[in-house]
């Protein structure tokens, strides 16, 4: 771990882009930390999976499905590929992604920069996944027929995936968030379910959302993803505010994910939470970056947690920091995890 530790604090040297490759062919070689099991304490049953402990990698880390199966080894609870288009797309010019380093956030208009379907299909078909893999799906900035891209995505991806993310909350695809509108969002969700249930089986479908849709908007955005019978909603993608940030990077085009994202995103969280009662179950994610921030989430609403932004600023030992504070919290609360989820909605709602 001390060497893990040493190799973080060396890709602070590199431009951002250039050191997320870095760690990407780093745990290709095989050169990680092995996590050893995990407390039983952790588990986490929902939406017909059990996943080992409530942490995941969020998308946009393993965007081209390569490195699934060390992040496992590591011991995150389960992964999230992509996003993933079905043609080729390079994304937008570099520069695309910036450190705001006092602000221990990041900038990115990365674009849905993905190899494509073909290719995370056939290294998924090499490297039979070891864990709960999700396939986060998304649609190609050319495309004609966005909601075609989607249905291409269920049907790739829905036979080999523990479970598929519909991404319509991505900033840095001209037009993409106006599939969040209810109306567009339901035709969205009409395809998609048709799509899967032409499948062999019934693959969850799970829904990210921006940080940014308006208050008013919240209670028909649940409604339309509870009507569809959608399995859990993914809150939240980046943000386009920039409140709080103070790093003369601040005016660069993107969303903005990190620490600054953290009470945007938690406190939207917490009002989708009481808006569904919580019926539908909800995976938090935005500024986790220790122990403290991922209970929190938990007690805002959020079953599971997804970690991106947190690892560039505290490299690998966030994970076992996080899992240690859950387990420490059910010792001390004498309650499960699943008593804590929510526990604190309204608090953060207000």
């Amino acid at each position: 771990m001390s060497l893990w530790r040493a190799a973080q604090a060396g890709l602070f040297l590199l431009d951002p882009e250039t050191a997320h490759e870095a760690s990407l062919r780093a745990l290709e070689a095989g050169v990680h930390p092995r996590a050893a099991p995990d407390d039983p304490r952790l588990g986490v049953d929902l939406f017909g999976l059990r996943f080992p402990n409530p942490v995941g990698v969020a998308a946009g880390y393993d965007k081209d499905a390569r490195v699934y199966n060390p992040l496992f080894a590591i011991g995150f609870g389960f992964v999230e590929a992509g996003t993933i288009t079905p043609k080729p797309q390079p994304g937008n010019p570099r520069p695309r992604s910036f450190r705001l380093i006092a602000d221990r956030g990041v900038i990115n208009r990365f674009g849905f920069n993905s190899e494509g379907h073909a290719a995370a299909l056939k290294r998924l078909a090499a490297h039979p996944p070891r864990g709960l893999l999700g396939v986060n799906i998304g649609a190609n900035k050319t495309s004609g027929d966005r909601i075609a891209d989607y249905v291409a995505g269920v049907a790739t991806f829905g036979p080999v995936a523990a479970y598929l993310t519909i991404n319509i909350s991505s900033p840095n695809t001209p037009g993409l968030r106006d599939l969040q509108a209810p109306d567009q969002l339901a035709a969205l969700l009409d395809a998609v379910m048709d799509a899967r249930a032409k499948l062999a089986r019934k693959v969850p479908v799970l829904v990210k959302l921006a940080p940014d849709l308006h208050d008013d908007d919240i209670a028909p955005t649940m409604r339309c993803l509870t009507d569809h019978g959608v399995d859990s909603a993914i809150l939240t993608n980046t943000t386009l505010s920039r409140e709080g940030v103070t790093d003369r990077r601040r005016g660069e085009t993107g969303g903005l994910s990190g620490r600054p994202l953290f009470a945007r995103s938690t406190q939207f969280l917490a009002r989708c939470f009481i808006e569904t009662g919580g019926r539908l179950p909800l995976i938090g994610v935005g500024g986790i970056d220790s122990g403290e921030t991922a209970l929190a989430k938990i007690r805002a609403g959020a079953s599971l947690v997804q970690l991106y932004t947190g690892l560039v600023y505290e490299g690998a030992g966030l994970l076992p920091a996080i899992k240690a504070a859950l387990v420490a919290e059910t010792v001390a609360s004498r309650a499960p995890l699943a008593a804590l989820v929510g526990a604190d909605a309204e608090k953060w709602a207000a």
